[in-house]
C-alpha cells in the first residue's frame, strides 16, 4: 500500500494506492465543505437513498461478498428523518469493499475512485472536476515514470549482456570458428539466461506469440529486467569460473527465483510502481 497527496484548489487530498487499485480520502474532500467537521458531511451523504442505490449497485458489480438484504434494509430506511448511516455501520453490515474507514498510518475514510468521485459530485460540481484533472495529472505522472523506469533497466540489461558476451568470447568461444558458429554460442548462451528466468527459449516465446513485436524481453515487466541484469552479471563470473552449461542453469534458475520473490514483495518496487 502507497499513499499519495494531490493538491485539488488548495485542498490535499489524500490518494491510497492498495490491491491495484486506487482510494481517495472522503474526509479530504469533505474538508471542502466543512473543515471542522468533516465526518459530518459524508455522514449525511450516506443517508441519501439516491447514495445508498449508488454504492448498492458498485458494491453487486465488484464485490461477490457484498450482502444484499442488508443492502435492501438501508434503501428502503434511507431519507426517512430517523435514518443515520455511517462509513463503519455500511462496511460492517454489508460487507462493502468501496469505502474503507479504519484508524492508524493511512487510517481515515476512503472510498474507490468511482464513490469518491460521486462523492465530490455532491460537494460541488466544479470540485469534482478540479478533482478527477489533478488524479489524472497524478496517474500520468507515475506512468511517465514507470515507462522511465522500465526504459533504464532495459538499457542497464542490454548494457551487461555485453559483459557477459565478452565473458562467452573470452571463454567459450575457440579462435578458430565460424563468425556463424560463434553467432550460435551467443544465441545459446542468451537462451540459458531467458530459460533460467522466462522459463522458455526466445524461439518458445516467439511460436507462442506470433504477432507480438521485438522479443521476449522487450515484453519483460520491470522486475523481470532487475533480475536479468543481475543474472547477466552472474553468468558471466560462472563462465569464467568454468562451470559447465547445464550446472550455471540450475544454479542462475534458482538465483532467479528467489530475487523474482524479493522484487515482488519490496515496497521500493511497489513504491516505484
Amino acid at each position: 500500500m502507497s499513499k499519495t497527496i494531490i493538491s485539488v484548489q488548495g485542498l490535499a487530498i489524500a490518494v491510497l494506492h492498495r490491491n491495484q487499485q486506487d482510494y481517495l480520502s472522503l474526509t479530504d474532500i469533505a474538508r471542502f465543505r466543512n473543515a471542522q467537521e468533516p465526518f459530518a458531511v459524508i455522514n449525511n451523504w450516506m443517508r441519501s437513498r439516491s447514495t445508498i442505490e449508488f454504492l448498492g449497485l458498485w458494491e453487486k458489480l465488484c464485490n461477490p461478498d457484498f450482502k444484499p438484504l442488508e443492502f435492501e434494509r438501508f434503501k428502503n430506511e434511507a431519507g426517512s428523518n430517523y435514518f443515520v448511516l455511517s462509513p463503519q455501520r455500511w462496511i460492517e453490515s454489508t460487507q462493502a469493499i468501496g469505502i474503507t474507514s479504519k484508524s492508524g498510518r493511512y487510517g481515515g475514510t476512503y472510498a474507490h475512485r468511482d464513490i469518491a468521485f460521486e462523492f465530490a459530485s455532491w460537494i460541488s460540481s466544479e470540485f469534482k472536476l478540479y478533482l478527477i484533472v489533478e488524479f489524472q495529472r497524478l496517474k500520468d505522472d507515475e506512468n511517465d515514470r514507470l515507462k522511465l523506469g522500465w526504459s533504464l533497466q532495459r538499457t542497464l540489461a542490454k548494457i551487461n549482456y555485453r559483459i557477459h558476451t565478452d565473458a562467452i568470447k573470452e571463454t567459450l568461444i575457440p579462435v578458430t570458428v565460424s563468425q556463424k558458429q560463434a553467432a550460435f554460442i551467443y544465441a545459446d548462451e542468451a537462451d540459458l539466461l531467458n530459460v533460467a528466468l522466462f522459463g522458455q527459449t526466445a524461439k518458445q516465446w516467439r511460436d507462442a506469440h506470433p504477432d507480438a513485436e521485438s522479443n521476449i524481453r522487450d515484453h519483460a515487466p520491470l522486475e523481470q529486467l532487475v533480475v536479468l541484469t543481475n543474472l547477466e552479471s552472474l553468468n558471466s563470473v560462472l563462465i569464467r569460473q568454468g562451470l559447465p552449461q547445464p550446472e550455471r542453469l540450475l544454479k542462475l534458475n534458482e538465483i532467479a527465483i528467489t530475487q523474482m520473490r524479493t522484487l515482488l514483495s519490496a515496497s521500493s518496487v511497489k513504491r516505484l510502481k
